[in-house]
């Protein structure tokens, strides 16, 4: 297949796509983070029915929303504890309930980017087909009220410019970012529905950095001034960036190239203009990061019951 082809517009039952020919001369492919392999376990009877896969930073979160989940399809066992299928390494939390697929990535580009690695080479080795991808995060605002929830139209760089790029072999290997737009809308749609928070779609600028590397004042080191922050932040503004993470570009460019419907649904801790540091309560900020778990979950309870069609 040609990488080059818009694989998120591929048709609804396509497979999840590796792209390394290396694959097929190994006898045994072991998931070293996720110590998970192909002839320790039965992928397919394990992870067959994967239709949805919620990633995000914190293990903690991710059991969360399995559990979240798990009431909202009424398939919540009051016998389970929903344990960590990852038994046996402290790299990356996984948990499932029927096709929902919930795994923690930890923070920045390189821990997400060798989780999706895994997570997409587990997927193809268990069958898996017409998955939808949703990275369920918190981020800074900018220009926005905390809470509201941003589903990025296209993830940019901190030059606002919409690639991903990643040294391979001493070379310069350029990805794109673009993400579904069609699932942006069906989200946007869904928080519609819901009407509980605000819900936004915009530009992501994802850094490698959480302090200089995003313009704050606050970091051990800082060599620029508030001016010179502002503008910054102005300028990705203007460029449509409402807001700013640390692994929407990979995220978005992996997923793209697996073939997979992907979305990345973060919710404002911060408006950036304002400060740089928290200062809503605990329990404030606990509720803000559940507004993405929210929507992921109206989302899929929604595509379930479209998929089962009337009682």
């Amino acid at each position: 297949m040609d990488p080059k082809r818009d694989l998120q517009t591929a048709s609804c039952w396509s497979p999840v796509f590796v792209h390394n020919p290396h694959l097929d001369a190994m006898t045994d492919d072991f998931l070293y983070h996720f110590n998970l392999g192909t002839k320790t376990h039965n992928l397919p009877a394990m992870f067959g029915d994967v239709k949805f896969v919620c990633v995000g930073g914190s293990p903690w979160r991710m059991k969360d929303f399995i559990e979240y989940i798990a009431a909202e399809l009424d398939m919540k066992d009051p016998k389970s504890d929903y344990p960590n299928i990852c038994v046996g390494t402290d790299r990356y939390a996984m948990y499932k309930v029927g096709p929902v697929l919930s795994v923690s990535h930890g923070i920045g580009i390189p821990s997400i980017a060798i989780m999706l690695h895994e997570l997409f080479k587990l997927l193809h080795h268990a069958n898996c087909s017409d998955v939808t991808i949703l990275r369920i995060g918190t981020s800074g605002g900018i220009g926005l009220a905390p809470g509201t929830v941003v589903v990025t139209k296209q993830s940019v760089d901190a030059s606002f410019q919409p690639k991903f790029e990643q040294v391979i072999l001493g070379k310069m290997v350029v990805r794109n970012t673009d993400l579904s737009q069609s699932l942006a809308e069906e989200l946007l749609q869904c928080s519609k529905e819901l009407n509980q928070f605000e819900t936004v779609i915009g530009n992501t600028m994802c850094t490698l950095d959480f302090y200089e590397g995003q313009g704050r004042l606050d970091g051990a080191f800082c060599s620029y001034t508030e001016k010179d922050k502002q503008d910054y932040l102005n300028k990705a503004s203007e460029a449509g960036v409402c807001n700013i993470e640390m692994e929407s570009l990979v995220f978005a460019a992996m997923c793209k190239l697996s073939g997979v419907r992907a979305a990345v649904v973060c919710v404002t801790l911060l408006d950036r203009l304002k400060g740089d540091q928290l200062s809503s309560s605990h329990d404030v900020l606990q509720c803000y990061q559940k507004h993405p778990q929210v929507l992921a979950g109206h989302y899929i309870k929604k595509q379930l019951s479209a998929k089962a069609g009337p009682p």
